[in-house]
């Protein structure tokens, strides 16, 4: 009562703030999303500078709006994997049911956000709940990125993980999570709307698309399965009855430690943030500054970098006290970013090469000696996940005819105009439908059949080349009339761009 009498004048008209104590009993009770941090600290008389936060508005519905949410963040998972006929129109954002108060990008903010903090209070669980201070990691954390290195020269083909003992696994799934905290989870919301806004308005290569491929990657760990008995859990038991962290075994460690998880997560998030709606091979020939710096991977390197040093900054310490609390976990979370950012360089033909060669030494059968142990577990992990990472960044080609016409319409949409703009050397749209097929026949299958052959992801590997397949021969049939439809319709939008 005293400290709510003195925080009295520093209120405003109409609007509830609460104490950190209050609003950590509203936190501690699932209802964080009531509570909004106030933009600055505020003095109180005998306690000095306090962080304070306001009641949501529109809390009289709060109910709604978590139930809208989750009906998003389910249809947004589940990829509209519905069927849908050509003529359902804007059907799609019918589905999504409207949250009061919020336009689509703070809603998938908030999916977002719940996605990394759940993976996080695993995170924490995974160290039994320790969340201290980590200014003793300070000089280690200013030290990552600099020395004159660019970040392709950090790719390593072998991240070591951490391993959990049987005992460790098995009391993390009894415990569950571990509640990150008010101002953790303050700082994620922050950090995620930050990135979301560093997003430009490309037709492709936007926030949604990120989360779009937020959405698979959650899939695909979500449906890692279990067929051996290295995880010492036993093969008996069903896999939906398990949570990811319990799967250590055939998935060669990467469901036995959660910062795996939240890292290649967080990585899809942050993967083209302010992606400049180019190809790398068209910055490195306007010569801009980053391609000066970076020389190949040009947008892919950017986006690590401007993430990384924007995670780093102060505001942020207690949502980095979460994810890492050692120096040795904070170097396998960035090993792990550098390299699942930097696999969604599909283009450049060195890396595609070197990616082959990994791949053919981790799972080729046919090698007359197969390496075992921990690093073998390791290099398969490792390439695992570069894969899990690619095909997420081309889920849409993988989902149902409708999602994959929508994006592909947007990624035309996009590449077109960077035509129109000058900063393309030739018509998208004259082998637009040629191309496709090509995408299809020498990536996209190949790379399904390759989750498939990895044993790790179960009937989602199925799942995703069977849609692969179905959606060439769809494309061979409609892909030309397609593209004349694409076409009209960015000539009706930016008849701007035409008439120049």
């Amino acid at each position: 009562m005293n400290t709510a009498a003195r925080m009295e004048s520093s209120g405003e008209r109409s609007r509830i703030q609460l104490s950190p104590a209050t609003a950590d009993l509203l936190n501690r009770v699932g209802l964080d999303r009531w509570i909004i941090p106030r933009s600055s600290k505020i003095y109180v008389k005998g306690k000095g500078e306090m962080q304070t936060y306001w009641v949501s508005k529109s809390n009289r519905s709060i109910q709604q709006k978590q139930a809208n949410l989750k009906s998003e963040m389910e249809t947004l998972e589940e990829g509209a994997e519905t069927e849908k006929s050509s003529e359902t129109g804007d059907e799609e954002d019918k589905e999504v049911l409207r949250v009061e108060g919020m336009n689509r990008t703070e809603r998938l903010v908030e999916w977002n956000v719940e996605v990394l903090k759940t993976l996080l209070e695993q995170v924490v669980a995974s160290r039994g709940g320790v969340v201290n201070q980590i200014q003793t990691l300070s000089n280690v954390e200013k030290s990552i990125g600099i020395h004159g290195r660019i970040i392709l020269d950090e790719f390593t083909p072998i991240i070591p993980l951490k391993r959990f003992g049987t005992d460790e696994l098995e009391l993390r799934r009894s415990t569950g999570g571990f509640d990150i905290g008010v101002k953790a989870k303050s700082q994620l919301r922050h950090y995620i709307s930050t990135v979301a806004s560093m997003y430009p308005d490309n037709a492709f290569h936007n926030f949604e698309h990120a989360s779009h491929v937020t959405a698979s990657v959650k899939k695909l760990l979500s449906r890692i399965v279990l067929v051996g008995e290295g995880n010492g859990l036993g093969a008996s038991i069903p896999t939906e009855s398990l949570n990811l962290v319990d799967l250590a075994g055939h998935s060669y460690g990467i469901t036995s430690d959660p910062l795996t998880q939240f890292a290649v997560v967080f990585s899809a998030i942050v993967h083209d943030v302010d992606h400049p709606g180019v190809p790398n091979a068209q910055l490195v020939k306007e010569n801009t500054r980053c391609s000066q710096i970076y020389k190949k991977s040009v947008a892919e390197q950017k986006s690590v970098d401007i993430a990384w040093d924007m995670l780093m900054e102060d505001e942020y310490g207690e949502l980095r006290a979460c994810i890492y609390q050692t120096e040795e976990d904070l170097r396998r979370f960035r090993q792990l970013v550098v390299n699942t950012v930097m696999a969604t360089d599909i283009v450049d033909k060195e890396l595609q090469a070197l990616r082959k060669a990994r791949w053919e030494t981790a799972f080729d059968s046919t090698a007359e000696t197969q390496d075992e142990g921990v690093e073998s577990e390791d290099r398969k992990a490792t390439i695992v996940i570069e894969h899990l990472i690619q095909a997420s960044d081309v889920a849409h080609t993988m989902q149902h005819w409708y999602i994959y016409k929508k994006w592909n319409e947007r990624f035309f949409m996009e590449c077109y105009r960077a035509y129109r703009e000058g900063r393309a050397d030739s018509d998208p749209s004259t082998n637009w439908y040629k191309s496709e097929i090509g995408f299809f026949d020498y990536y996209v299958i190949p790379l399904a059949r390759k989750l498939q052959s990895c044993g790790v992801f179960g009937v989602s590997s199925d799942e995703y080349l069977n849609y692969a397949t179905a959606n060439r021969d769809e494309w061979v049939r409609e892909g030309e009339a397609l593209v004349q439809q694409f076409l009209a319709t960015f000539k009706e939008e930016h008849a701007h761009l035409i008439a120049q």
